[in-house]
């Protein structure tokens, strides 16, 4: 069998591959993409990052969180709603995005086939599936693809400890929870990382017990630590129970609730267990020795700046190389790579600074420096604050708690790190990104004039905080 020839076999149709093969096909180059799934988007379009943001948006409208003190409103939740009711704008959020990734690769030309990939040989990709074939047209069972260049962009599943019964209809993991029929009267949430404290923040707005265990005594210690005793301190408002230093050691599945037994001796019964315990690359199926390549440690794959691997024309992008495996790094990391594979000159390096969103309620999303981490490196710094409670929009939105923190290096006073709790922080947020890469500071939201009322004014109210704080 004669492989079909291309420039670019990409293996993966998420953020990451579905970028990487634009990229490509932009610069002139024949592409091909396998998707193993029936769906195209991956995990940020169909079980994870637009389905639990989706859902986590419902939660909010029927719970009457977002209503707050607003007089007169009434959103309370229907006691009635069913996961069905709620998962419908999911549903349809989720059912758009697979459309506009199909229409994006057919435009730019891009052959999708559906089935594993696995390589036969370093620019060999060979696909098998009950279904396999190029979008409209008809193929045989089993093709081979050759790649000039391949990029590897095949997402990550989540990790299962092998002291939980997956089995069992009622204990979950991160991409099966969506599935849920039922909403449960109490939940057992495993693991306090970024989707363990989205997901139980969701369900606790709709009503449920939410117990959210961890093996830690710090919750997301990668936080400006002032900024993570403000989301403990709302979460535990909004109902959830937090069990500190504590690991699961039995899970235990009979008629009625889920047991688990924690290493203290608790024990804490649910109806429904969800576990977030990190999530392991989707390598292993790929017979990556045939390629020349080993992935260590859950499935990662090293690779260097330009996110080649240890095989020049093999690069991989996204969950499979690790940290920080989100969909807006993953999306660049592609177009750096390709950009490289094809020598073009539109993106050749990733951002400096990079930001992080989670969307636990209240949101809270960060980029650069932490107070922590500016004092262990020995940088004189001074921090600027401005609540949303003072601010006009703020008090508009209702939202009382909130704050907008700016950290300043102290000689210059240009802007090392931002953090916001609150409504809207993944948006606000990007305000700070884009001075940090301009490497500017306090002059420029001195100088700049925001919309009234806006929470972007939040930043010249935050900078002047800095500055008389300074000049104390």
């Amino acid at each position: 069998m004669n492989p079909l020839a291309y420039d670019l076999v990409v293996l993966g149709a998420g953020p990451a591959g579905e970028r990487g093969a634009v990229s490509a096909a932009l610069s002139g180059r024949k592409v091909a993409i396998v998707e193993r799934c029936r769906e195209v988007g991956g995990a940020a379009a169909n079980t994870g990052t637009l389905p639990s943001k989706t859902l986590r948006e419902t939660a909010l409208a029927l719970s009457g969180l977002r209503a707050r003190d607003l007089y007169g409103v009434d959103l309370s939740l229907r006691r009635e709603a069913n996961v069905a009711d709620l998962l419908y704008h999911e549903r349809r959020v989720t059912a758009n995005e697979r459309h506009r990734i199909l229409d994006n690769l057919a435009r730019h030309r891009v052959d999708l086939f559906h089935g594993r990939g696995r390589f036969e040989d370093p620019h060999t990709i060979r696909v098998t599936a009950e279904e396999v074939g190029v979008t409209g047209a008809a193929a045989p069972d089993d093709l081979l693809l050759g790649g000039e260049k391949i990029l590897i962009a095949t997402g990550s599943f989540p990790f299962r400890p092998a002291e939980f019964p997956f089995g069992d209809p009622r204990v979950f993991d991160s991409d099966g929870i969506l599935q849920i029929e039922r909403l449960p009267r109490a939940m057992a949430v495993v693991g306090a990382g970024p989707i363990g404290c989205e997901y139980a923040c969701t369900f606790s707005a709709l009503g449920v017990q939410v117990h959210l265990i961890e093996g830690r005594d710090v919750l997301l210690p990668f936080l400006d630590r002032e900024i993570a005793a403000a989301l403990l301190a709302a979460m535990e408002k909004i109902g959830v129970t937090f069990h500190w230093n504590e690991k699961v050691v039995r899970c235990e599945t009979p008629a009625g609730d889920v047991i688990l037994e924690l290493a203290s001796g608790r024990r804490l019964a649910a109806d429904a267990v969800l576990v977030a315990a990190g999530r392991t690359g989707r390598t292993a199926e790929l017979d990556l020795p045939a390629a020349g390549l080993a992935a260590a440690r859950r499935g990662v794959i090293t690779v260097d700046e330009h996110f080649r691997t240890a095989v020049p024309h093999i690069y991989a992008v996204g969950d499979v190389i690790g940290f920080p495996a989100l969909a807006s790094t993953s999306m660049e990391q592609a177009r750096v790579a390709m950009c490289h594979a094809f020598d073009q000159t539109l993106k050749t390096a990733m951002a400096p600074v990079l930001p992080l969103g989670i969307y636990t309620i209240p949101e809270v999303s960060m980029v650069g420096e932490t107070e922590e981490s500016l004092r262990s490196k020995g940088i004189a710094f001074v921090p600027g604050r401005a609540r949303y409670a003072r601010n006009a929009r703020g008090e508009i939105i209702g939202d009382e708690t909130g704050f907008l923190k700016l950290l300043f290096r102290r000689e210059d006073m240009q802007l090392l790190g931002a953090h916001v709790i609150g409504e809207q922080a993944s948006e606000l947020v990007h305000l700070g990104l884009l001075a940090m890469l301009t490497e500017s500071g306090f002059d420029l939201f001195n100088r700049a004039c925001f919309n009234y009322p806006t929470l972007g004014n939040l930043y010249k109210s935050a900078a002047y905080d800095a500055m008389n704080q300074r000049g104390s």
